[in-house]
């Protein structure tokens, strides 16, 4: 592995746009949706005709109101200025515990009551009755199976990814995506040794990180991040800054990773060299980067490519899958991202399909461009992943150029 170009100060490529009226709605979300998240499955649950005998429904109620209070109090507390890990684990937890309850306190209501009410299943009570229990088995299985899905070591993905201009002497070059490892106020030291033992198994040629390692600062979160200095690749190590490293100190992760023995690929890029054929591998900062106020560090593509071979084939990292359209004006060839989590817990995946251009796997974005999108190695926030698996990605880079062996007849 080559370095061939320096970190570059160039502001970003694309200006801000305005807001829309989605983006000025979006800020009354948080006023919003909590209420929703509790008030819902209150009223369905308890006040929907379900008759249930004192004291049930005041106190079904009271812990409803009890939960709409301490998950905000509990998030601010542990995610705000003062960042007590105890107090965000439980705000985490009962925001996850409730857009699982709220989700099929919805769709229960709406699809169940009137297919048993068509089916003749017992009177007004009894369907209302029927509804609260689905309800309740339904959320309990979910999350239970959801945390140990957010809690297992991912496993692994693989995929041919074919590029057309990929030389033959790169054909097969074993490429390792982690992303989001999002480590975080429950302690995932172990979890993490665990991920890079699977990881080192792969016997990858280059191993990328694409951001959000962790909730937290460097020092913070060091002891959950230094397995990831065992990482071993035959060629190269490679890491780019995802948003989360903007709420939390970003240049103390970039100096950790390189402390650790990762590239930090800020705005430029490495040649990875085998049979005599060259593969460009450049990152960039996050697109929130140029926001975050530190000297630096902003999305600069065309600094990224600054002294490449315009004929090569170009392997970027870049955290948001929506930094593809600024890839596909510069006809890179593949771009590796994260940041979706696949939606992490369904069906919030509708909401990321807002702002994002992929949500999970391989996509093509203009004449030559592929996009890779992982769901992610860890979790952010709610310890739950429902309908949305966790991954580590295996990608073999495959050439049009290379000899294959003939089939057997």
């Amino acid at each position: 592995m080559t370095e061939t170009s320096d970190t570059r100060s160039a502001a970003g490529e694309a200006p801000g746009a305005s807001p829309g009226r989605l983006q000025r709605l979006m800020r009354y979300v948080p006023l919003i949706a909590p209420v929703l998240l509790w008030a819902v499955p209150c009223w369905v649950l308890l006040h929907t005709g379900q008759h249930w005998p004192f004291p049930v429904a005041p106190v079904g109620t009271a812990l409803f109101v009890l939960g709409l209070v301490v998950m905000p109090l509990a998030m601010t507390r542990g995610h705000g200025r003062r960042q007590r890990d105890r107090a965000a684990i439980v705000g985490d937890t009962l925001l996850g515990g409730a857009w699982v309850l709220f989700t099929w306190s919805v769709l229960l209501g709406l699809l169940l009551r009137p297919a048993l009410a068509v089916a003749g299943v017992g009177d007004g009570q009894d369907r209302a009755r029927t509804v609260t229990w689905a309800v309740l088995g339904t959320t309990a299985v979910l999350l239970a199976w959801g945390y140990a899905e957010a809690r297992r070591v991912p496993r692994v993905r693989r995929i041919d990814v074919p590029l057309p201009r990929l030389g033959a002497g790169l054909d097969g070059t074993r490429v390792v995506l982690i992303t989001d490892t999002h480590y975080g106020p429950l302690d995932r030291a172990r979890w993490s040794a665990r991920v890079c033992e699977t990881v080192n198994a792969l016997e990858a040629d280059l191993v990328c990180h694409t951001g959000d390692i962790a909730d937290g600062t460097a020092e913070r979160r060091r002891a959950q991040a230094e397995p990831l200095g065992t990482v071993r690749a035959t060629r190269a190590r490679v890491y780019v800054t995802g948003n989360h490293e903007y709420y939390s100190e970003a240049q103390g992760w970039v100096d950790l990773m390189d402390e650790l023995g990762w590239e930090p690929l800020r705005n430029r890029h490495l040649l990875l060299e085998r049979g005599g054929d060259t593969l460009v591998v450049a990152g960039v900062d996050d697109v929130t980067a140029e926001s975050s106020g530190l000297a630096g560090h902003r999305a600069h593509l065309a600094g990224a490519l600054d002294g490449a071979d315009p004929g090569l084939p170009v392997l970027l990292l870049a955290h948001q899958p929506k930094f593809v359209d600024r890839a596909a004006e510069h006809g890179i060839d593949l771009q590796l991202s994260g940041h979706t989590h696949g939606g992490q817990i369904w069906p919030f995946h509708h909401l990321v399909r807002l702002d994002q251009p992929a949500l999970a796997g391989l996509t093509h974005h203009g004449p030559r461009t592929l996009l890779y999108t992982s769901r992610g190695t860890g979790f952010w926030g709610p310890p739950f992943r429902v309908f949305a698996p966790s991954e580590i990605t295996l990608l073999v880079l495959r050439s049009p150029r290379a000899p294959r062996a003939p089939r057997a007849e």
